[in-house]
C-alpha cells in the first residue's frame, strides 16, 4: 500500500484506501492482515552474549600489542611477567564488559512502552484486544487515560487532548481535531488530526482509524533510525588506537636497528642480540597503560556516580572533558516539564503573582478552579497539566479550593471545544443565583466580554481597556507564557439551553493568567558555567519559535531579542547539508524540530570537528543521543529508550550535573595525560639506555632488569597519577576538541626531553662507575656499573613521577604530598626496587651486586637531578606561555 499523507485525506477517502469502514474490519480480514503484515510491535534489538562482549574487547589494537608483549616476556623466560601482563589484559576486558553489559537496550525499551490493550470496533461491535494485534484499518476508540496503541487518523473528536512531549518535545498537551488539513509537509506537532503511538490521552475522547502499525509508525521510524545509527568512536578510543599503532611501528624499527647493529659489531651472539632486541621491545611497550586508563576511568565513574552522573560506558568519562557543544532538549531537561502560573493579570494590572493572595469570594480565583476538570486525589492532582497548574497555584496560597468546590458544585457545563477555544461551567451561589464560569483563549473570550471586574466593582469594557488587555496578552505571549483568560456571568437560573450562543455572551472579564513550563532554577548558572568553560550550550525543542527564543534568553543561551540565533525545523528543511554546514554556527536555538533534525544538527557540528554532547529524555531524542559523541539521558523523567541510547544518565535530571561531569571528564583526561607522559618518557629512557649501551659496546641491562623496572614503576605510581586531585582553573580553559590528543599541550615535547634526560643520566652514572671503579677487578667493576645503572634507571622514574603530577605546573604548587595513594605507591615501588639489590639471594637472581654508601649516594643524587632539571624547564615554559 502506497504511503499517503493521511492528514490530508477525508474520512471517505481513508475508508476507501484502507479498505475499511466505520463499522470496523471483520475478524477474518483483521486476521489476514495480521498474518500478512505482522504484529503491531517494534523490532527486538539484537543482543550479544557476555562471551561475545568479552571477546570483542580483545580486538583493540593496544590489547593486541600487550598480548604480543606477554608472549615476548614468556619467550625470555619471564613467565611471571607474562602472566601479570595477561592478567592486566583480562582485567581490562572485564571492566569493559561490565560497563557495556546493558548497552543496546533502546529498541527493547521501546517495545515495552507499547500499550497492553486497545478498545476497537470490529464486526460493528466494541471489544478490547491486545495492542499488538491491531492492524491497519482497525477503528480505535480513545478516552482520557488511554495510551494510543498505533498511529491513528482521527475521525470523530470530542475535546481530545494528547500529551506528545516524548515524541515532539512539547510540554503542553495538543488539542486534536478531525478536520482535513491541507498544508504540505506538516511537522508531527502540527498534524492535529493525527494521534501517534505511545502518546497519552489527557482529556476528551475520539475515534480513529489505524493508518500505521509497528515499525511503520512514527515511533517505529525513530526505532529504525536508532537501530541504524553507527556507534561513535570517542576521542579516547581514537587516541589510544593511534598511540598503539605508532608505538608498535617505532618499537619494531628501533628493535631491528639494535639487532642489526649488534650483529654487525659481532659483540654478542645471535641469541643474545635477539634477547636484547626483545628486551628493548618490552621496555618500549607501556604494558600498564590500558589498565591505568581503565582504572582511572572506572574511579572517575565512581566519583561521578556520587554526584548523580551515572556513566554506562567508560570512555564517556573522558569524552565529556573534550565536549565543545551541549545540545540540550528543552522539555524536562532545561525546564521542569510541568505547567506553572507565572503571571496573573487582574484589575488591568500585573501584580507580583508570587505574593498575590485571593479572598474566598474573588471571582478570578473561583473561575480558575471551577471551570476546571482537575481531580484532587490522595496522590495529588490529576488532569490536564494546564488545569492542574491553576488549582495548584491556589493551593499553594492556602485558598480553600476543596471547600469552594463543595459549596459550588458543577450543575451544568459546555465542554471545551478546540474551535471556539472556550469552556463553561455553571455553579450555585449562596443567594440562590448561579455563576457561569468561563475560561479560554483571550482573543476568543474577549469577543464575548462586555464588562470588566475591577477593584470589586463591575464596569463596562471600554475600547482602551480592550486594547490594554490585548497588549498585555501579546507581551505575555512573547515571554513564552501560555495565556488563558477568565470571565463570568451571574444568572437567576440554570440556562435551559446550554449552548455557546446562549451562555457564553455578555460576560464579565475577571482577569488573565500566564503559564509556563518553568526552567529549572539551577540551569541558568549551569549554562553560565558551561560558557565560561568554553562550551556552547544549545537548545533543541519542539516548541514554537517565540516560546523557544524566550526561554533560551531567560536561561542565557542567547541574548534577549537575538532572533537570528533561532531557526525552525521547516527552515532547516529548506537548507541543503552544505548550506547548513556553513551556517550551523549561527544558531543556538532550534525550534519545532523533528527527530531527524536533531541527528542532522549533531552531525553538522561533528563534521566541523566538534565534540557534541546531546541531552534528552524523550523517545524523539534517542537517535540523536546515539549519534552524538556522548548521549546524556535523564534518569527520572527520561524514557527507558533515551536511557538505553545514552552513554551517561543524570540520576537527578539536573542540567548542572552535566557541568560537574564535564569537570570530572577534564580531570580524568588530565590525569591520563600525566600517566602517559610519565610512562612514555620512562620507557623512552629505558630504550635510549639499551640502545646506547648496545651502540657503545657496553654490557647491557638484561631483560629481567627491564621487566622488573617496568613492573615496579609502570603500575602503582602511574595508577596513582590517575587519581591526582584536580588542578586549579581546569574549568576556565577552552575545550580540547576533537583534534587534540594525549600529546597536545607540550606533552610530546615533554616525553622526548624527559626520556632523553632519564636515559642520559643513567648512561652517565654507568660511565662514571666504569671510569672510577670501586673494585679493581674488571668483572666486579662491570657488575657495580650495571647495578648502579639498574638502580638509577628505576629510581629516576620514581622521582620523575613527582614531576608528572602536573604537565606544566611546579610540584610545589600542586600539592607535593596531597595524594596519599601516590605517596604510598612511591614508597612501595622504592622498596620493591631496592630489595632486589639489598636482599641476599634476590640480588643473585637479578644478576646485580651490593652497593656501598658512596655508590648509593651517586645513584640517589643523579636520580634526584631529574626533579631539579624538569622544574627549571617548566619554569621557563610557564614564562613562555604567558
Amino acid at each position: 500500500m502506497a504511503k499517503v499523507p493521511f492528514y490530508q485525506e477525508s474520512a471517505e477517502r481513508l475508508y476507501q484506501n484502507l479498505q475499511t469502514s466505520d463499522r470496523g474490519l471483520s475478524s477474518q480480514v483483521a486476521q489476514e492482515r495480521l498474518e500478512k503484515n505482522g504484529r503491531n510491535a517494534l523490532n527486538q534489538q539484537k543482543t550479544t552474549s557476555l562471551l561475545q562482549k568479552f571477546l570483542a574487547q580483545f580486538k583493540d589494537f593496544m590489547i593486541i600489542v600487550l598480548m604480543v608483549a606477554a608472549v615476548i616476556a614468556g619467550l625470555t623466560g619471564e613467565v611471571v611477567d607474562a602472566v601479570i601482563i595477561l592478567l592486566v589484559v583480562v582485567l581490562n576486558a572485564v571492566f569493559g564488559v561490565f560497563q557495556e553489559a546493558k548497552a543496546e537496550e533502546a529498541i527493547n525499551a521501546l517495545k515495552e512502552m507499547s500499550a497492553p490493550s486497545a478498545t476497537i470496533r470490529r464486526d460493528n461491535q466494541v471489544m478490547s484486544v491486545k495492542s499488538d494485534e491491531l492492524v491497519v484499518g482497525d477503528i480505535v476508540l480513545l478516552e482520557a487515560g488511554d495510551i494510543i496503541p498505533a498511529d491513528l487518523r482521527l475521525l470523530d473528536v470530542a475535546s481530545l487532548k494528547v500529551e506528545e512531549s516524548a515524541l515532539t518535545g512539547e510540554s503542553v498537551p495538543v488539542e486534536k481535531a478531525d478536520a482535513v488539513l491541507t498544508e504540505d509537509d506538516l511537522a508531527i506537532g502540527d498534524r492535529h488530526n493525527m494521534a501517534f503511538m505511545n502518546s497519552n490521552v489527557t482529556y476528551g475522547r475520539a475515534t480513529g482509524v489505524v493508518v500505521a502499525t509497528g515499525m511503520q509508525t512514527e515511533v517505529g521510524r525513530i526505532a529504525g533510525m536508532l537501530e541504524a545509527a553507527d556507534e561513535t568512536t570517542t576521542p579516547l578510543q581514537a587516541n589510544l588506537t593511534q598511540l598503539g599503532k605508532s608505538l608498535t611501528i617505532l618499537i619494531l624499527v628501533i628493535a631491528a636497528i639494535v639487532f642489526v647493529m649488534g650483529m654487525w659489531r659481532q659483540a654478542e651472539s645471535l641469541i643474545d642480540m635477539l634477547l636484547t632486541a626483545i628486551s628493548l621491545a618490552v621496555a618500549a611497550i607501556p604494558e600498564g597503560l590500558p589498565a591505568i586508563v581503565t582504572i582511572t576511568l572506572a574511579l572517575g565513574t565512581q566519583r561521578m556516580a556520587k554526584r548523580h552522573a551515572i556513566v554506562r560506558k567508560l570512555p564517556a568519562v573522558e569524552t565529556l572533558g573534550s565536549t565543545d557543544i551541549i545540545a540540550s532538549d528543552k522539555t524536562g531537561t532545561l525546564t521542569q516539564n510541568k505547567m506553572t502560573v507565572e503571571k496573573v493579570y487582574e484589575n488591568l494590572e500585573l501584580p507580583d503573582s508570587h505574593t498575590l493572595n485571593f479572598d474566598r469570594d474573588n471571582r478570578l480565583a473561583q473561575v480558575m478552579i471551577l471551570s476546571n476538570d482537575t481531580k484532587i486525589t490522595a496522590d495529588g492532582l490529576a488532569g490536564d497539566p494546564t488545569e492542574t497548574a491553576l488549582v495548584q497555584y491556589q493551593l499553594d496560597r492556602d485558598y480553600p479550593v476543596e471547600q469552594v468546590l463543595k459549596d459550588m458544585p458543577r450543575v451544568a457545563e459546555i465542554p471545551f471545544d478546540s474551535e471556539r477555544k472556550l469552556m463553561s461551567t455553571v455553579h450555585p451561589l449562596a443567594d440562590g443565583r448561579f455563576l457561569i464560569a468561563v475560561k479560554g483563549a483571550p482573543d476568543e473570550l474577549l469577543k464575548r466580554v462586555t464588562q470588566l471586574a475591577k477593584n470589586a466593582t463591575v464596569a463596562p469594557l471600554t475600547d482602551s481597556d480592550r486594547q490594554a488587555i490585548l497588549t498585555t496578552n501579546h507581551e505575555l505571549a512573547t515571554q513564552a507564557l501560555r495565556v488563558l483568560a477568565f470571565a463570568y456571568r451571574i444568572v437567576d437560573q440554570v440556562p435551559a439551553n446550554m449552548t455557546s450562543e446562549s451562555v457564553e455572551n455578555d460576560l464579565i472579564l475577571a482577569g488573565m493568567v500566564g503559564m509556563i513550563d518553568p526552567e529549572r532554577p539551577e540551569v541558568e548558572q549551569a549554562v553560565a558555567d558551561a560558557k565560561s568553560a568554553g562550551i556552547r550550550p544549545m537548545m533543541i525543542t519542539g516548541d514554537h519559535r517565540d516560546t523557544a527564543a524566550a526561554i533560551a534568553a531567560r536561561l542565557g543561551i542567547i541574548e534577549k531579542g537575538d532572533t537570528a540565533a533561532v531557526i525552525t525545523g521547516a527552515e532547516l528543511d529548506d537548507m541543503d547539508d552544505a548550506t547548513f554546514a556553513k551556517k550551523v554556527g549561527d544558531y543556538s536555538v532550534y525550534a519545532r524540530v523533528a527527530p531527524e533534525h536533531k541527528v542532522r544538527i549533531v552531525n553538522a557540528w561533528q563534521k566541523r570537528g566538534k565534540v557534541v554532547a546531546m541531552t534528552g529524555d524523550g523517545v524523539n531524542d534517542a537517535p540523536a543521543l546515539k549519534a552524538a559523541d556522548i548521549g546524556i539521558g535523564m534518569g527520572i523523567t527520561g524514557t527507558e529508550v533515551s536511557k538505553g541510547a545514552s552513554d551517561m544518565v543524570l540520576a537527578d535530571d539536573n542540567f548542572s550535573t552535566i557541568v560537574v561531569a564535564v569537570e570530572e571528564g577534564r580531570k580524568v583526561f588530565a590525569n591520563i595525560q600525566k600517566a602517559i607522559q610519565y610512562l612514555l618518557s620512562a620507557n623512552l629512557g629505558e630504550v635510549l639506555t639499551l640502545f646506547m649501551m648496545t651502540m657503545l659496546g657496553w654490557q647491557i641491562l638484561a631483560p629481567v632488569h627491564i621487566l622488573w623496572i617496568n613492573l615496579v614503576t609502570d603500575t602503582l605510581p602511574a595508577i596513582a597519577l590517575g587519581v591526582e586531585p584536580m588542578e586549579r582553573n581546569i574549568m576556565k580553559q577552552p575545550p580540547r576538541g576533537r583534534k587534540s590528543n594525549f600529546f597536545s599541550g607540550g606533552v610530546l615535547g615533554g616525553i622526548i626531553y624527559q626520556g632523553l634526560l632519564e636515559g642520559g643520566i643513567t648512561l652517565l652514572v654507568y660511565w662514571l662507575a666504569l671510569t672510577y671503579p670501586v673494585h679493581a677487578t674488571a668483572s666486579l667493576a662491570h657488575a657495580d656499573a650495571l647495578t648502579m645503572a639498574f638502580a638509577t634507571l628505576g629510581l629516576i622514574q620514581l622521582f620523575h613521577a613527582f614531576n608528572s603530577k602536573s604537565i606544566h605546573g611546579s610540584i610545589f604548587t600542586v600539592g607535593l604530598f596531597k595524594n596519599k595513594f601516590f605517596n604510598w605507591a612511591i614508597v612501595i615501588a622504592f622498596a620493591l626496587l631496592a630489595m632486589t639489590i639489598l636482599v641476599p639471594g634476590l640480588n643473585s637472581m637479578f644478576h646485580v651486586a651490593h652497593l656501598d654508601v658512596f655508590q648509593w649516594g651517586i645513584v640517589l643524587a643523579a636520580s634526584f637531578m631529574m626533579i631539579v632539571i624538569v622544574e627549571i624547564v617548566k619554569f621557563f615554559q610557564r614564562r613562555l606561555m604567558k
